[in-house]
């Protein structure tokens, strides 16, 4: 039985997914031996362990009771109940308040939210695919992506805001709702903000909102992580200082080399080809994702599946590009390379959801499949 499960679980995936973890390792062991930056590799490699152990777990367990309305609006309340809960015990990290601190290890919620919102929206999507056109599924599933959205916002952890933000609008573009709707609400937006920007926001609020899009207009304040940022992925040229040769992280010009910026410590190292052939596994990462999507056996799966690359690629276009001095500063880890436990539980919960739907792929009844659009 066990070796039928495990023919199951895409192992090209996992295959793919190791070198990534390893760059990940390798650059923290790098800097390991400065004496104020802790033995961020050997946490990790507990944590990295934990994840396999709890994605290989998940593949396993019969995740088809999330269909079920009650156990997703289960979920999401309790998810954001959490998320509100931070405001009054939540610990402050890099000046947000996105943290629960339990002494021995630390929990960020809204890794797991932005799972369970993919759920959710799979679920909403799925069951109403015949009248998806109808422009009133963009304002109700918007109020799903709201509500953690602007708890999120106000911690404020700006970079996990955007990523329920892509999370929303990646799920609405697959959907099938139709593309003029949705061009015509994020047109109005647009030009609400453009009204605010003119009318409503002072000067100083605007320089806020500027320096926050493009950091590097201000290199000796708001924009000297990014500038230092762009420093070490440049000064790694071709092939790369070598490992245990990068100065901007060994130097701590570099800020949270080991999280935030781990891919221009890695870039430093490793150079352009290094960067190449990691960005090159990420890709190979999300394709494998979206085959064991192409898999589903009904419109909830295929979803899900395409929700979970939109959480991975969202995450991998914010970090690299804020890493590059393209993106705002917003302290979104790397996938499966940046340090931390929260974040890295997380991604291999969905990999391991999909896994566990990978087992029934395309076998399931007809009457699960009604039962599906009847909201059972």
């Amino acid at each position: 039985m066990a070796e039928q499960l495990l023919r199951r679980i895409d192992w090209m995936l996992v295959l793919f997914i190791v070198p990534i973890i390893l760059g990940g390792l390798v650059t923290m062991k790098s800097f390991a031996s400065l004496e104020t930056t802790g033995d961020f590799f050997g946490r990790q490699l507990i944590w990295v362990i934990v994840s396999f152990a709890v994605f290989f777990i998940f593949s396993f367990i019969d995740f088809r009771f999330l269909k079920r309305t009650n156990v997703l609006v289960f979920l999401f309340l309790f998810f954001s109940f959490l998320l509100l809960t931070l405001f009054i015990v939540g610990n402050i990290t890099h000046g947000a308040k996105s943290w629960f601190d339990f002494g021995f290890f630390s929990f960020q919620p809204v890794d797991m939210m932005k799972l369970v919102l993919v759920l959710v929206l799979a679920k909403y999507f799925s069951r109403r695919h015949v009248e998806i056109r109808d422009i009133k599924h963009i304002f109700i599933s918007g109020f799903y992506a709201f509500v953690p959205f602007v708890l999120v916002l106000l911690q404020p952890d700006f970079g996990s805001a955007m990523v329920v933000l892509f999370i929303w609008l990646g799920m609405v573009l697959v959907s099938g709702i139709s593309k003029t709707h949705l061009l015509a609400v994020l047109t109005s937006g647009v030009l609400i903000f453009a009204a605010l920007w003119m009318f409503a926001f002072a000067p100083y609020q605007k320089a806020r909102i500027y320096n926050f899009i493009n950091p590097l207009a201000d290199i000796h304040k708001t924009g000297y992580n990014v500038f230092q940022s762009t420093i070490a992925v440049g000064s790694g040229q071709v092939f790369g200082k070598g490992l245990g040769f990068g100065t901007q992280s060994r130097l701590k010009f570099l800020p949270v080399p080991q999280s935030d910026f781990i891919f221009a410590a890695f870039a430093e190292e490793w150079g352009f080809v290094g960067s190449l052939l990691i960005l090159l596994l990420y890709i190979l990462v999300i394709w494998r994702i979206l085959y064991s999507a192409s898999l589903g056996s009904s419109n909830f799966e295929i979803l899900f599946g395409m929700g979970v690359a939109i959480f991975f690629m969202s995450h991998i276009l914010v970090n690299v590009g804020m890493n590059l001095g393209l993106m705002p500063v917003t302290g979104i880890p790397l996938p499966f390379m940046s340090y931390g436990g929260s974040h890295l539980l997380s991604e291999f919960m969905g990999l391991g959801i999909l896994m566990s739907m990978r087992r029934y792929g395309r076998v399931a009844h007809k009457e699960d499949m009604a039962n599906e659009f009847l909201g059972a």
